[in-house]
C-alpha cells in the first residue's frame, strides 16, 4: 500500500491527511508546537499511523511523498524573527530600499488607511543602512557591461558584512535581470571568504524590472531562507530516520510544491504556502462536485482567508505585499484578515469593540484552553453561546473551560461596554461574521465578479461555525462545508492533492505586440528553464503542461495585468489576440469603457508556469447513503444556543456528524458536532449531506 501525506502547520494547530490513492483518506489534528514545530509534525504523523492501524515507520516507508505547508516563512516576516542580512548593491543605488519608490507609506494599505495621510508611516527598514553596501559595476538596460565589476571592492564589502555577523547576503545589482554575470561573480567572491554563507541573487529570485521590488524580494528571501533551512533540514532528516521513502515537498505560494532541499533557496515562494493549500483543496473538491466558480474561506486559529476559483482554476497574482514591502513571487491570490478563532477581542479608547488582528495563537491560546490566556477570543465567545460543547475539541482531548471564557469576556468586553457576558459574546460573534462578510464582498466584487455566480466552501477550525453568518448577505446560492474524512484538515488535504508547480519569468519592457519570433524566443527560454527545474524535483510525473502569460499595461500606467498567452504556435495575429484578452479583462475589472487603446499597450514581464501532476490520485470517497432525509438517528442532545441577538438562547438540537449519512437533511437552528469542528445551521437555513459527506447549507 502506498500513501500520500499532506501536513499543514498553522499558527494554532497542525493538520495532517493521508490518502492511499484508492479512496481511503484519514486525517489528524494536533496542537502546533512552537518553536520546535517539527515535534507537532511528528505527532500528527503518529496519529495518522494510529488511525491506519500501522506503525510510524511502516507508514513512512510506504509514503510516496509528503506535501508540507508551513507558516514559518510568513510568520517570520510578520513578526520580524528573521536572519541578520546584508545587502550588496550597485554604487549609487543602495538607497532604493529606503526610498521605496515613493510608495512605501501606502503599499498594502486599505483604502481608508491610504486616505488618512496624517497617520501614514513608512515601515521599519528591512535592514539597517550600515549593512547595505555598494560596489562599483554597471550594466545597461540591454545587458551590456558598461563598467566592469571591481572584484577587490566586492571582497572588501563581503569581509565587512561577515565581520558584522550577518547570516545571509542579498545581492541586487542594477539591470541584473538582463545580464546576471556580475551577480553570479559576486556570489563566487563571497564564498571565497565565507563558503557556508547563504547568498541569494536577485537575478535568481526575482528576474523582474523595478529595482525597489526586486531588492525587497531578494532581501526578504535572504531573511527567511536560513531559518527555513534550519527547520526543513532536521525535519527531513528525522523523517528519513523514521523510514520516509519518498521526498518531502514544500508548498509554494502559487499552489504547487518544490522539494525541501530546494525550498530554502527560493524561500520567498513559500510565504503563502499554507494559504494556498485550502484553495488547491477547494479546486480538487470542485472538480468532483462539478463547481466551476468557488469562493474558498478558511477560518483558522489566527486568520480568515479567502481565495477565488474561476472557471476551475485558482485566481493568481504576480506578487503580494508583506509589511508594506512588495514581493515579486507568483502567488494564488488569497485575501486575509486577522480574524480567526483565536482573534483577541478588546475595547479601544473610543469604546469600540475590536476583534483581531492579534491572536492568542497556540500558546497560550484562548482563555477557555486553560493554558494561561486571559483575553477573550472568538472561541471563548462561541463556547459561552453554546455553539461549542464544554466537552471540548479534538474529541474531548482538548477540554474547554466555560468559567475562564466568561471571566475573560466579563473583564475585557462586558464591563467596559456595560453589557452582560452573554451580550458581549454575541457581539463578538456578530463582529466576526461582519468582518468576514466585508472581506468576501471586496475580494469578489473588486475582482470584477458577481457573488451570485459562486459557491462558497467553508473550512478550518472556526469556518463551519461562522460560514452561514458571513455568507448570509453575500448572495451566494449555497455554502459547502467540507467534512467527510478531511473535516477541518481541509488545507492539508489540498497539500496532499497538489501538483508540482514551478514558474519562471523574464522582464523585457517594450511596446506590444512584439514580433512572433520574439514571443517564441522568450517562452522557449522560460520553458527550457522549467524543464531543467522539474528534472531536479525527485518525483515521477504523470503529465506536464505549460501555461504562459504576460504582464501588460496601457502606456504611461504604473500597474500591469497578467494575461494568458495562447499555447499554440505564434503568428502575426497572436499579439492582437493577447491585447484583446487584456482589454476584456481590464474592462471587467475597471468597468465598461475604462480602457484606452489609443494610449498603446506595453509588455513588461513574460512568465511561464509548469504544472506537473503526480502519479498518485488523491480523491475524496463517497460516503454511505441514508434511507431517507430524517437525521433522527444522528441526534445527540439538545442544548441552549444563542445564534442571534434578537432571539437569545433557544433549545437547539445537536447532531453527531459521525452518524449522518448522504441524503440526511437538517433544518436550522441546529448544531452539527464534528470531532475537530462544529457546524452552525441557523434558523432559515437547511443543511443537506452530499455524496462526499459535506454539509451543504442553503438559505430558505
Amino acid at each position: 500500500m502506498s500513501y500520500a501525506l499532506g501536513i499543514d502547520v498553522g499558527g494554532t494547530f497542525t493538520d495532517a491527511v493521508a490518502s492511499d490513492g484508492a479512496g481511503r483518506i484519514v486525517s489528524a489534528k494536533t496542537p502546533t508546537t512552537p518553536p520546535h514545530r517539527e515535534v507537532g509534525v511528528m505527532r500528527a504523523i503518529e496519529e495518522i499511523a494510529a488511525e491506519l492501524g500501522i506503525g510510524v515507520g511502516d507508514l513512512l516507508a510506504e509514503t510516496d511523498f509528503i506535501a508540507h505547508g508551513t507558516t514559518a516563512s510568513i510568520n517570520a516576516l510578520v513578526q520580524g524573527t528573521v536572519a541578520e542580512v546584508g545587502l550588496i548593491a550597485t554604487k549609487g543605488h543602495r538607497d532604493s530600499i529606503y526610498i521605496m519608490n515613493a510608495e512605501g507609506r501606502t503599499l498594502g494599505r486599505a483604502a481608508h488607511e491610504i486616505q488618512d495621510t496624517l497617520r501614514q508611516r513608512k515601515p521599519a527598514p528591512l535592514i539597517p543602512k550600515e549593512r547595505a553596501l555598494e560596489v562599483t559595476e554597471r550594466v545597461d538596460h540591454a545587458g551590456k557591461v558598461l563598467v566592469p565589476l571591481d572584484e577587490e571592492e566586492v571582497r572588501a564589502r563581503a569581509r565587512t558584512l561577515v565581520d558584522q555577523g550577518v547570516e545571509a547576503i542579498a545581492v541586487c545589482l542594477l539591470w541584473s535581470f538582463k545580464n546576471p554575470a556580475h551577480e553570479r561573480r559576486v556570489r563566487e567572491l563571497i564564498h571565497e571568504i565565507a563558503p557556508d554563507m547563504y547568498v541569494t541573487l536577485s537575478s535568481d529570485v526575482s528576474p523582474r524590472i523595478r529595482e525597489f521590488s526586486r531588492t525587497s524580494t531578494t532581501l526578504m528571501n535572504a531573511q527567511i531562507g536560513p531559518r527555513l533551512r534550519m527547520y526543513l533540514t532536521p525535519l527531513q532528516k528525522r523523517l528519513e530516520e523514521n523510514g520516509l521513502k519518498g521526498p518531502l515537498l514544500v508548498m509554494q505560494s502559487e499552489g504547487g510544491t518544490i522539494t525541501a532541499d530546494r525550498a530554502p533557496e527560493h524561500a520567498i515562494t513559500t510565504v503563502g504556502s499554507v494559504l494556498s493549500g485550502g484553495v488547491i483543496g477547494g479546486m480538487r473538491m470542485a472538480e468532483q462536485l462539478g463547481h466551476r466558480n468557488v469562493i474558498t474561506t478558511d477560518v483558522g486559529g489566527t486568520t480568515f482567508l479567502a481565495g477565488l476559483i474561476v472557471d476551475g482554476e485558482p485566481v493568481r497574482a504576480p506578487g503580494s505585499v508583506v509589511n508594506q514591502y512588495p514581493i515579486n513571487a507568483a502567488t494564488i491570490q488569497v485575501h486575509t484578515i486577522g480574524s480567526g478563532g483565536g482573534a483577541l477581542a478588546s475595547v479601544d479608547a473610543g469604546g469600540n469593540l475590536r476583534l483581531g488582528p492579534q491572536s492568542a495563537e497556540a500558546v497560550p491560546g484562548p482563555a477557555c484552553y486553560g493554558n494561561g490566556g486571559t483575553r477573550p477570543t472568538n472561541t471563548d465567545a462561541d463556547l459561552v453561546l453554546g455553539i461549542l460543547s464544554p466537552r471540548g475539541l479534538l474529541g474531548g482531548r482538548k477540554p474547554l473551560r466555560t468559567d475562564l471564557a466568561r471571566e475573560a469576556l466579563r473583564t475585557h468586553v462586558a464591563e467596559p461596554l456595560g453589557l452582560t457576558v452573554e451580550e458581549a459574546a454575541i457581539a463578538l460573534h456578530e463582529v466576526q461574521n461582519a468582518q468576514a462578510g466585508d472581506l468576501l464582498r471586496r475580494a469578489v466584487v473588486q475582482a470584477g465578479h458577481d457573488p451570485r455566480d459562486f459557491v462558497v466552501y467553508a473550512f478550518g477550525g472556526a469556518g463551519p461555525a461562522h460560514c452561514a453568518g458571513y455568507c448570509q448577505d453575500l448572495g451566494v446560492r449555497e455554502v459547502v462545508v467540507p467534512l467527510g474524512p478531511v473535516a477541518s484538515a481541509f488545507s492539508a488535504y489540498g497539500l496532499a492533492a497538489s501538483d508540482v508547480v514551478l514558474s519562471a519569468e523574464l522582464s523585457d519592457p517594450s511596446a506590444f505586440p512584439v514580433p512572433p519570433d520574439v514571443l517564441a524566443s522568450h517562452y522557449a527560454r522560460l520553458e527550457n528553464d522549467l524543464r531543467r527545474a522539474l528534472d531536479r524535483q525527485q518525483v515521477t510525473f504523470k503529465e506536464v503542461t505549460m501555461e504562459r502569460e504576460v504582464d501588460l499595461r496601457y502606456s504611461m500606467q504604473v500597474n500591469e495585468l497578467a494575461v494568458g498567452v495562447p499555447e499554440t504556435g505564434f503568428t502575426e495575429r497572436t499579439g492582437d489576440e493577447i491585447i484583446e484578452r487584456f482589454e476584456e479583462r481590464y474592462e471587467r475589472i475597471n468597468g465598461p469603457g475604462a480602457g484606452y487603446s489609443e494610449a498603446g499597450v506595453q509588455a513588461i514581464t513574460y512568465r511561464a508556469r509548469a504544472k506537473a501532476s503526480l502519479d498518485f490520485p488523491v480523491v475524496l470517497p463517497d460516503v454511505a447513503r441514508a434511507d431517507g432525509p430524517d437525521p433522527a438517528e444522528a441526534f445527540l442532545e439538545e442544548r441552549p444556543v444563542c445564534l442571534d441577538s434578537r432571539t437569545g438562547f433557544v433549545p437547539t438540537p445537536v447532531y453527531d456528524y459521525a452518524r449522518l449519512r448522504a441524503g440526511h437533511e437538517i433544518t436550522g437552528p441546529a448544531i452539527v458536532d464534528v470531532p475537530t469542528t462544529v457546524v452552525v445551521v441557523p434558523a432559515g437555513v437547511t443543511g443537506r449531506v452530499d455524496r462526499l459527506g459535506n454539509l451543504v447549507l442553503s438559505y430558505q
